[in-house]
């Protein structure tokens, strides 16, 4: 294994076949949106650099983006070549989660099918466990089962901590409730 760490967008870029994008998406309460203007300045500097080549690389998002980004940033940047893989890693155990995943999950459409069918099975030759399901569906259904996941974890600990609390406050083992 070669690992080589640089800044500088030409480099990485110039002869990938796969660019993996990972960047931050606030989610604004106030305006009810993700702000995916880090993850848009990566995608505006990997087509700069990337325009000229003939056979393009494959653009996989990893973050947490709207349903409905990939499809609409495609279409904004003029780049067919981006998929949408969303990742399910838990705080501190982002390492171990990779190597142990519990599922692949990989958006794409008809023209990055084979790029997708390759990249779901380069992340499962990275783990350490064996039998991962894999899971391929559109853009847009890749991104939602991510936000719903999401949504369904914060609200199973907002559910255990009422839980929680209600038990403390009548004296009983929480535990036992579950």
């Amino acid at each position: 294994l070669s690992l080589t760490a640089t800044t500088d967008a030409e480099s990485a870029y110039k002869d990938a076949d796969f660019i993996i994008v990972a960047a931050p998406t606030n989610y604004d309460p106030k305006t009810n949106f993700f702000d995916c203007s880090a993850v848009e300045a990566v995608l505006s500097l990997i087509k700069t650099v990337t325009d000229k080549k003939k056979k393009k690389p494959t653009i996989v998002i990893k973050s947490t983006i709207p349903v409905g980004y990939t499809v609409q940033v495609r279409e904004k940047l003029g780049m067919d070549n981006i998929i949408f893989s969303p990742e399910f890693l838990r705080e501190s155990k982002a390492l171990y989660d990779n190597l142990y995943p519990s599922r692949i999950i990989v958006g794409f459409d008809e023209a990055n099918k084979e790029a997708a069918e390759t990249f779901a099975a380069l992340l499962r030759q990275g783990a350490i466990k064996t039998n991962i399901p894999i899971l391929f569906m559109a853009t847009t259904e890749a991104e939602a089962t991510k936000l719903f996941v999401n949504t369904y974890l914060a609200l199973r600990v907002s559910y255990f901590n009422e839980l929680d609390t209600y038990a403390e406050v009548k004296g009983l083992n929480t535990a036992n409730i579950i």
